[in-house]
């Protein structure tokens, strides 16, 4: 009896060592497969974390006229100067002097660039100085006048295929949409409507000539209303 009780005694505790140490490292790869699926599901979370800000984008439209050049005016505004201008660069030019270009119409800009060098911008005009636009006596002549300030005044004159409607109808938009911008952006108190500014303001100015630009053109489209379109 004292042998077998001495037996048991030193048997137990290695069996009991021997599912200790199985436990353990039962354990510790449960450990390691989570946290091995931790750090996965950290690198899988972190791009679908990052908010990127959306870019603006700004509705354009593109239109390939040719630009016949530009002639300083002495006025702002009206169809007689605006003609005047037309008349002399197609008098003093021909069409293989007409340089083909893009003219890019956006929201705030109207800008001008070389087709045959991309990266060549001839003119450039935010619409808040635009002062006067509108077809000419020919209807694929296109013009506008430009206030690039100090009471001086730049007439852009473009060719238009098949005709100047579609350009013309474009940069209207640009500057009735700015217009509408700038009654929008009034504080409250600046609602109701202000006395009427200085007969020099700029401001009265310019809104005064947008609004005969745009009566001015659809006079002269309604004019030239093309003959196959007459019943």
């Amino acid at each position: 009896m004292p042998e077998a009780r001495l037996v048991l005694a030193v048997e137990e505790p290695a069996a009991t060592s021997w599912y200790q140490i199985m436990a353990e490292r039962k354990n510790a790869k449960a450990m390691a497969c989570s946290s091995l699926q931790d750090r996965t599901n950290v690198t899988l979370d972190v791009p679908l974390q990052v908010d990127f800000p959306t870019p603006k984008t700004e509705l354009v439209q593109k239109f390939h006229v040719q630009y016949l050049g530009m002639l300083p005016v002495a006025k702002p505004v009206g169809m007689d100067t605006l003609n005047s201008a037309i008349e002399s660069l197609m008098a003093s030019s021909s069409k293989d002097d007409w340089l083909p270009v893009t003219m890019n119409v956006a929201d705030a800009t109207v800008t001008v660039i070389n087709e045959r060098n991309e990266e060549e911008v001839m003119v450039e005009c935010r619409v808040r100085f635009l002062s006067f636009m509108g077809v000419g006596k020919d209807i694929h002549t296109f013009a506008f006048i430009m206030d690039t300030g100090n009471q001086h005044f730049e007439c852009h004159v473009f060719w238009c295929e098949p005709n100047a409607g579609n350009v013309s109808e474009a940069v209207q938009a640009a500057c009735m949409l700015r217009y509408q911008k700038c009654l929008v952006a009034r504080p409250p108190s600046q609602k109701v409507r202000p006395p009427p500014p200085p007969a020099d303001s700029v401001t009265r100015r310019v809104t005064t000539n947008v609004k005969r630009g745009v009566l001015s053109l659809i006079d002269t489209l309604k004019q030239k209303r093309p003959v196959t379109d007459m019943p």
